[in-house]
């Protein structure tokens, strides 16, 4: 990906329609792309000279070097784990990030690539993003150089160990630890440091929802210490914005005044600025948003990043066809991008959407644009899964698709490939189970598979917003399918489960009760029964 991501970007020539005000940033980001070509993925060079080691330096046995190792706050020791990443994607969206979003310092994503680089195995790679961190230090940290170096010397000492190189471990490691004694109200056993709490920030923030959570707390502990810093505030406010995300969970971290406070300090941030656009139209405060829209879109910095939430934007306002267009436009400049690919299938299946409701009466009229909005949205879904292969909705949206399609085998098998994923979220789960459970039950018509997925989905124990989905989805069929059959034994133990998990203890009793009549050896129904009885 390293070299080779610039020329890549230069062979996309899609012709794209003419938009308003946006259609500059295209040829911009042509012009950008080919003179990334011209330098290679970075544009820099790097001195060997770090590597210089003193003559005088005793070497430590390697169980202590460990032991001391463990003790370095950098990438290797904040519990970023293999499984819980996708190696590749997070490759490109960090070099795409080094190339397109405009942040205060670059130091974060190159130590964080050679984090990525070490877990593929790749440690001379590792080692040239190092330097690279090292030179932006150097750069853009002119007068915090010994603070700001603490993340990447801590890494140098773990990419060395692994390489059995130990001196070279051991005097990063001695650098990092004369670092430490130098920091205010910091101990052996303590280390007090916004900038290092940041870094962790913004490695956890990258790395997956997983750790949203330890995100925002790192920011948190930062802003203690520098209230008005502007960076602090942006991580933090990101933070809060992914846990607010109501595609993933029902519970509000209001993200509205950390958004705004971003803004705030630093309105040159476009990125945080298309987030808190997203925000005020959550909250109906729609034309304050576009407001913040059409700012960042005016100015330069961060622009596939701006591109594609003001694609959301617009496509939450029901303006597919407008949002389709900045889609394309940022695809030109990240063409790997995952996130993309999948906003450009959402539109699409939006307008596919719209098409069916204005034929609802008449069918047959205009299916062959439906068929083909249809094609694209697959090839766009199929294509963000195969960027980021644990990317759970482009699972999802491209097995509907296919069954939208009437290609329910394929459907069929995408869905399999989602529930054999490893390491996904439970919210992902849920997600799963519950487009699977109306997938058999309006394409397939198992409405017995149907009931048993949706149940699966409820008995997931997690606050998301698929979980009312799911009991909604769950208590429907059960119900009529209930009416027309007294006696469907699999509805009774649905909605005993449905009652029980809504407190209602005297509707759950009886309709368990009326299931182990027609199932008495049901094991579920017997313990389920028990347990209401004894609470009762």
């Amino acid at each position: 990906m390293d070299l080779g991501l610039a020329e890549a970007r230069t062979a996309t020539t899609t012709k794209l329609p003419k938009i308003e005000s946006v259609t500059f940033v295209a040829e911009k980001l042509r012009d950008g792309a080919a003179r990334r070509a011209e330098k290679g993925s970075w544009g820099h060079t790097h001195s060997a000279a770090t590597d210089q080691l003193p003559a005088n330096m005793s070497q430590m046995p390697r169980n202590s070097l460990k032991i001391i190792l463990r003790q370095l706050k950098c990438h290797f020791t904040w519990n970023l784990l293999k499984e819980d990443i996708d190696l590749l994607n997070l490759e490109d969206t960090i070099i795409d990030q080094i190339e397109f979003l405009d942040m205060k310092s670059k130091v974060t994503l190159y130590n964080l690539l050679a984090y990525v680089k070490h877990l593929k195995g790749q440690n001379e790679e590792a080692l040239k993003c190092l330097r690279h961190a090292e030179e932006r230090i150097q750069v853009e940290h002119a007068d915090q150089i010994e603070i700001r170096s603490l993340v990447t010397w801590g890494n140098f000492a773990w990419v060395y160990y692994y390489m059995e190189r130990f001196p070279k471990a051991q005097y990063y490691a001695d650098k990092v630890q004369k670092g430490y004694r130098k920091l205010p109200n910091s101990s052996r056993y303590k280390i007090e440091c916004p900038e290092v709490y940041c870094e962790e920030g913004w490695a956890l923030l990258k790395c997956g929802r997983k750790y949203y959570e330890r995100a925002k707390a790192c920011f948190e502990k930062a802003l203690k210490i520098e209230p008005d810093n502007p960076e602090f505030n942006s991580g933090f406010a990101i933070a809060a914005y992914r846990l607010d995300d109501k595609e993933y969970s029902c519970q509000r971290v209001s993200s509205l005044d950390p958004l705004r406070r971003a803004v705030e300090l630093n309105p040159d941030n476009t990125f945080v600025m298309a987030l808190l656009a997203l925000k005020l139209q959550d909250l109906k405060q729609e034309a304050e948003g576009e407001r913040y829209i059409r700012e960042a879109l005016e100015k330069m910095s961060s622009q596939p990043y701006v591109l594609r939430y003001a694609a959301k934007f617009y496509r939450r306002q029901n303006s597919p066809s407008k949002a389709l267009q900045l889609l394309k436009i940022a695809l030109q400049a990240t063409p790997t991008s995952a996130f993309l690919h999948h906003q450009i299938g959402v539109c699409y299946k939006v307008l596919m959407i719209l098409v069916k409701q204005s034929t609802k009466k008449r069918p047959r009229e205009k299916e062959k644009e439906k068929r083909e909005l249809i094609q694209s949205a697959i090839f766009h879904f199929r294509a963000a899964m195969e960027q980021n292969s644990m990317f759970v909705f482009a699972y999802t949206d491209l097995a509907n698709m296919y069954a939208e399609a009437g290609q329910y085998e394929k459907a069929e098998d995408v869905f399999q490939k989602a529930f054999h994923l490893q390491h996904v979220t439970d919210e992902n789960k849920q997600q799963v189970h519950f487009h699977y459970g109306r997938f058999q039950e309006t394409h397939r018509k198992s409405e017995d598979v149907a009931i048993y997925h949706y149940l699966e989905g409820v008995k997931i124990k997690v606050e998301s917003s698929i979980t009312s989905k799911l009991i909604s989805a769950l208590q429907r069929l059960a119900t009529r399918r209930l009416y027309e059959n007294a006696v469907d034994v699999n509805s009774l133990g649905a909605l005993g489960f449905i009652h029980k998990l809504k407190g209602q203890k005297r509707q759950a009793i009886e309709c368990y009760e009326r299931a182990l009549k027609l199932d008495p050896e049901n094991g579920d129904f017997i313990s389920a029964l028990f347990e209401l009885r004894l609470s009762f």
